[in-house]
């Protein structure tokens, strides 16, 4: 006889184990079934780490090389200049990112380095999710 429980409140419904109704089969079918593939995620993760993390280590780089050119007297910086440079690596981190998402391919194989080829592709993507969750839900 199976165990009658409540649900949680952050369980799907249909999710309760033994209850054998066609609902958890539909629900594990819909957690295996990926949104992103694999190589496709994993190629992305790459390109983020690379295309924000340059930028990032570089801004952080200005700071130490401006104390270190203060420090010795090799050059007097504004402290201005220092923080403009460093907000300026830490936004080209920020474009790094969204571009690292947008220009992975999603084919098997692992395209261009640069992938430029696949923004476009990857925006008309992301416009159609995009819409297609507004005709979905008209109440926002």
């Amino acid at each position: 006889m199976p165990d009658k429980r409540s649900s949680l409140p952050f369980e799907p419904k249909g999710s309760k184990q033994g209850s054998g109704n066609k609902d958890t089969k539909s629900v594990s079918t819909a957690v295996k079934q990926e949104a992103i593939p694999r190589y496709v995620a994993d190629r992305m993760a790459r390109r983020v780490a690379v295309f924000t993390g340059l930028p990032t280590v570089a801004g952080m780089g200005v700071f130490v090389g401006s104390y270190l050119l203060i420090t010795q007297g090799i050059a007097d910086i504004a402290p201005g200049l220092t923080l403009a440079t460093s907000g300026g690596f830490f936004l080209l981190g920020l474009v790094g990112l969204s571009f690292g998402v947008l220009s992975s391919s999603w084919d098997p194989d692992p395209g261009s380095v640069l992938g430029f080829e696949n923004l476009k592709p990857n925006l008309q993507r992301m416009k159609e999710t995009i819409r297609a969750a507004k005709t979905k839900n008209p109440s926002d």
